[in-house]
């Protein structure tokens, strides 16, 4: 059954029609149409120039308007709307140096990445296919458009991206599109490391995700990724891998845990991730060493966000055997039963333990003494209540003050 944003994207399909315009649902939605997928994000093609497109609707952000790119926000969906092109030169290869809009629908599949890719369809469900895409999906086969060399010189990217359908789709690169993979291979070290970076994460959301680490250690893609290029043995360790992730949080924690004397701040300082990348990432890789060395405690169920809950258990199946899986529904449970949930909850504050301790300097030490209550609270080892904690603190000597 079609969902909601596939109906509407069919009444902008009539709109355009409606006012002398061709129009086509393009791409990756027509792929995932054919295959009974879900279908997420719809793109559309038309023979409107972009300020014809500004006209038809209410609200048009002009995204990459100069390539003929807007995004149109019809009935609170987004759809993603380029006019019928050919393409120039990609001196910068990413971007067309020029495009020339057209009004034929074939010249503009022509300028596509692989033929999957390159069908278009009508409002009604009529496949347009100029170049086999869907014979292509009914062999499983990753087939450039036209000449692969071309494809690969104008948008590098377009290799990774080959690699990424094989690992969610299970597909297999055909052999000449493979073959000038591997020819051009080095070009991937002209592309940004932020584009590298969300093609790497959709490989490993791959449910077929062993075909994706094969394909870029086959291909030797691998010594163009930074810190890859400088740590064989981290090639190496990933060939293994088999794991589908679904988070920067959960991938960046992989790859330390793979070779820890990569430290996570590297990863996301080189990668170009988030902060929040990087406190994901050292949560479920703490987590995970804590849970082989110390097994399912309420302290460790405690130190995990609920939101990593399930990427906690991915890693500890990447890491462990069948012995030291352990169910969500666990994890939840010893959650459900724990005292606190946070340190904001204890019975005591830092100003009431530097009143308990008057005789003692304002110092790191406060937070030493807080730590140490969340832990005996949190392991049911000191009741949260303040006369309790107050008594605890008064026999808790702190560390020696210079």
């Amino acid at each position: 059954m079609l969902g909601t944003i596939f109906q509407r994207a069919i009444e902008v399909l009539e709109i355009f029609e409606k006012h002398g315009h061709k129009a086509f649902i393009v791409g990756g939605a027509v792929r995932d149409y054919q295959m009974g997928r879900n279908i997420g994000d719809i793109d559309i093609t038309t023979s409107a120039t972009p300020n014809e497109v500004l006209k038809l609707f209410a609200k048009v952000i002009p995204v990459g308007i100069e390539h003929g790119t807007v995004i149109v926000r019809y009935k609170k969906e987004s759809f993603e709307v380029t006019t019928f092109r050919v393409e120039g030169d990609y001196s910068d290869y990413r971007h067309p140096d020029h495009v020339q809009f057209v009004d034929n629908l074939e010249a503009d599949l022509a300028r596509r990445d692989f033929t999957i890719n390159a069908m278009a369809m009508d409002r009604y469900g009529n496949i347009i296919d100029p170049f086999n895409g869907s014979s292509d999906l009914s062999k499983h086969c990753i087939r450039a458009v036209g000449v692969a060399e071309e494809r690969f010189s104008e948008d590098p990217l377009r290799m990774m991206r080959a690699i990424r359908f094989a690992s969610q789709l299970g597909f297999v690169i055909e052999k000449e599109t493979l073959g000038a993979l591997c020819e051009n291979v080095e070009l991937i070290g002209r592309i940004a490391i932020e584009r590298i970076a969300v093609e790497f994460l959709k490989m490993f959301n791959g449910q077929y995700i062993a075909n994706g680490i094969t394909l870029v250690t086959k291909t030797k893609m691998l010594n163009f990724f930074p810190v890859f290029k400088d740590n064989p043995r981290l090639q190496t360790k990933i060939r293994k891998h088999e794991a589908t992730l679904f988070s920067y949080g959960e991938l960046i924690a992989v790859l330390h845990l793979y070779d820890e004397c990569v430290s996570i701040d590297e990863w996301v300082k080189t990668w170009k991730l988030s902060n929040q990348v990087r406190n994901e990432a050292k949560i479920l890789s703490n987590a995970c060493k804590y849970y082989f060395e110390n097994g399912l405690t309420k302290w460790l169920v405690y130190t995990i966000p609920p939101q990593c809950d399930e990427g906690f258990i991915r890693l500890i199946t990447v890491f462990g055997n069948e012995k030291s899986l352990i169910s969500i529904e666990k994890l939840r449970n010893i959650r459900s039963e724990l005292p606190i949930l946070s340190n904001s909850q204890l019975a005591i504050n830092g100003k009431d333990i530097i009143e308990l301790k008057p005789n003692y300097p304002k110092g790191p030490w406060i937070k030493q003494c807080l730590a140490e209550i969340e832990k005996n609270v949190v392991e049911a080892k000191l009741i949260n209540n303040q006369n309790n904690i107050r008594e605890w603190v008064k026999k808790w000597n702190p560390p020696e003050i210079d």
